[in-house]
């Protein structure tokens, strides 16, 4: 029986490991922190369950056939719940924009900003099937290997004018502002700036529209531990809390790996769901291919990371819905601050998650949970001492504008609390400068230019997760575990 070591438990490498588990390979992941998920990881504190994340599920399909392939229901094992509106969009002058795939609500909240923005949403809709056919449905979960194979995709590319960014495809076919910002935000839930993220990325509008928004019920954990439990029951392996520190090589191949605790594993194959830039700088360091990747992943562009404030809090709010982006002053030069210029605005714009909202399992009965986001430069860009004074003052300027948008007496509500910084992104996950999506997705560092499913010189080391193509978020992390399962099942006969 061929053997494959996967490291890191996150939603990558659970999805790749189950995918070789079905195929009959003896898998095993060997993840470093006390629980499986990766950035899915979560806390329970005082009653309250909170996630740290991703918390939007979208194309449930991806999700089922990691299921399926094995003959086997993920309804067995979780629950999806529907998320209805997929975001309620908010501006600072009071304005709501509902966000669905909900057609004659969609219209009435695009003709409250612009009547005259109802066809131009409609020719942007046929644009986003058209990238949505192109990038995700045939190329979403094949791999890069090539330079051939981005050349194969380029006539599409340039169909679809992917060297446009989000916001100026968006602005090509509606003129009001906010609608621009409601259409392009999307790419900043997977690291992307809409000022400079390919155009092929509106397919998440699709991705919406067509499978629409969900959560699972019990938190996003809850699909995390259903993962496991559907790994494990097809004979594969979950190893926690022992952290990898090598990936033993003899020449150009892998022949094992050694954790913290001095556990090794022999296998045929590796494949790392860790940070790309950890991986190679820290544990390839007994291999020259190790310091060469390092110094070329060390030129790239990488994403910002993020400023979590998780809260529980004592009542209910019926008329706050799960998601929620709370807009700020600025657009275009608030991202410029995050992602050019790396400074920490005076301003932000917040992504609110409100889980008891459709769960309210998740707190005692009577209270609630909320996760505040709000994106912020990695600390290549900003190294501000996120230990220090700069979280808590962060966190007191968050409170202050909940507290003059949505809920006047939140502090007198809180009964427990607690953030999460680049710092954290660094220390718990590795995560190269806190990059909180890994490499930047951008045009250049996109497919062919992101890093291979498939090492260039190591043939059984290989890549699963947000480094890899397609990116980050769960369809795109799947996907790459669907490419490189097919990758080391074909290299394994």
């Amino acid at each position: 029986m061929k053997t494959a070591a996967i490291i890191g438990a996150g939603f990558g490498g659970l999805a790749l490991a189950m995918r070789l588990q079905s195929a009959g390979v003896a898998t095993t992941i060997i993840e470093a922190r006390d629980k499986p998920g990766g950035r899915g990881y979560y806390w329970e504190k005082d009653g309250f369950t909170f996630d740290g994340g991703p918390t939007v599920i979208t194309d449930p399909p991806c999700l089922e056939e990691l299921w399926s392939v094995s003959g086997h229901k993920m309804a067995d094992d979780i629950e999806l719940m529907p998320v209805f509106p997929f975001y309620r969009l908010n501006w600072s002058d009071g304005t709501n924009f509902d966000y669905s795939n909900d057609a004659p609500g969609l219209k009435a909240e695009i003709e409250k900003l612009n009547p005259d923005d109802v066809e131009g949403y409609r020719k942007f809709l046929e644009y986003s099937k058209g990238v949505f056919k192109e990038g995700y449905q045939k190329l979403g979960s094949v791999a890069f290997l090539d330079f051939a194979s981005m050349i194969k995709a380029a006539p599409a590319l340039m169909k679809y004018q992917a060297w446009r960014s989000v916001y100026s495809i968006v602005s090509s076919y509606v003129k009001d502002e906010k609608l621009r910002e409601a259409l392009s935000f999307h790419t900043l839930l997977v690291g992307g700036n809409p000022m400079s993220t390919s155009a092929i990325y509106a397919l998440i509008h699709t991705i919406e529209k067509e499978g629409g928004v969900w959560f699972a019920k019990g938190g996003t954990n809850r699909l995390v531990a259903a993962m496991v439990t559907h790994f494990e029951r097809l004979g594969g392996t979950l190893r926690l809390g022992d952290p990898v520190e090598e990936i033993e090589t003899r020449g150009d191949k892998v022949i094992g790996v050694r954790t913290k605790s001095g556990w090794r594993m022999d296998c045929d194959v590796a494949a790392s769901n860790g940070d790309l830039m950890h991986t190679y700088r820290d544990l390839l360091t007994s291999n020259k291919r190790g310091e060469r990747a390092a110094k070329s992943l060390n030129r790239k562009s990488w994403s910002p990371s993020l400023f979590v404030l998780h809260l529980g809090i004592k009542g209910t709010w019926p008329g706050i819905p799960h998601h929620m982006i709370l807009f700020g002053p600025r657009y275009k030069g608030l991202l410029d601050d995050i992602y050019k210029n790396g400074v920490l605005p005076k301003d932000f714009s917040l992504y609110l998650h409100h889980p008891t909202v459709t769960d309210p399992s998740l707190a005692p009965e009577g209270c609630s949970t909320f996760y505040v986001l709000a994106p912020v430069a990695h600390m290549g860009k900003a190294p501000l001492d996120w230990d220090g004074d700069v979280a808590d003052a962060l966190k007191e300027r968050i409170l202050d504008e909940l507290e003059r948008r949505l809920i006047p007496d939140i502090r007198s509500r809180i009964m427990t609390q607690f953030h999460y910084t680049p710092a954290d992104f660094g220390r718990d996950l590795s995560a190269h400068l806190g990059s909180a999506f890994s490499l930047e997705p951008v045009l250049w560092q996109s497919a062919y230019m992101r890093a291979h499913n498939r090492d260039d010189a190591i043939p059984n080391l290989y890549f699963v997760g947000a480094g890899t193509h397609p990116g980050a978020g769960i369809p795109g992390v799947v996907g790459s575990a669907k490419a490189t399962a097919a990758l080391i099942l074909e290299d394994l006969k």
